[in-house]
């Protein structure tokens, strides 16, 4: 039996791309967060109980500044995309050998304003088509 070593790192240096256009900048958290479901049949019969989980659907868990200064901005890129199917790329650290993850997200758009005296925020969870795909790093 082999002994796995974890290579853990600090959440600090990613790339995010959206449509080819880089965000990084502009997002705090991303995280590609799956939800399954457990199901069970239990028959009749004593003992007759059989168990098995579903298919895991995705969704991309995105918390980012606002900004609506910038046509450009990832604010008014999920505004003005909402409910269209596009291609992102992440990588969850630059400079090591880690993998890029490329999946396709479903646009919503995010909340506008905020609380008073702090950064204007949002949060967002679009929806991921199909499954994260790992391409290995170069």
């Amino acid at each position: 039996m082999a002994t796995v070593t974890p290579t853990p790192f600090v959440f600090k240096d990613m790339t995010l791309k959206i449509d080819a256009d880089n965000y990084e900048a502009a997002v705090s958290k991303v995280e590609l967060a799956p939800s399954t479901s457990q199901v069970t049949f239990k028959g009749a019969t004593p003992g007759a109980v059989f168990t098995d989980v579903t298919a895991a659907t995705w969704v991309c868990n995105v918390d980012y500044a606002q900004d609506w200064s910038d046509e450009t901005s990832l604010s008014y890129y999920l505004f003005n995309h909402q409910g269209e199917q596009v291609e992102a790329v992440f990588v969850p650290k630059v400079g090591v050998d880690q993998p890029s993850i490329n999946v396709t997200l479903v646009i919503v758009p995010g909340s506008i304003g905020g609380t008073v005296d702090q950064f204007a925020t949002s949060s967002v969870a679009l929806g991921v088509t199909g499954a994260p795909v790992f391409v290995p790093s170069a």
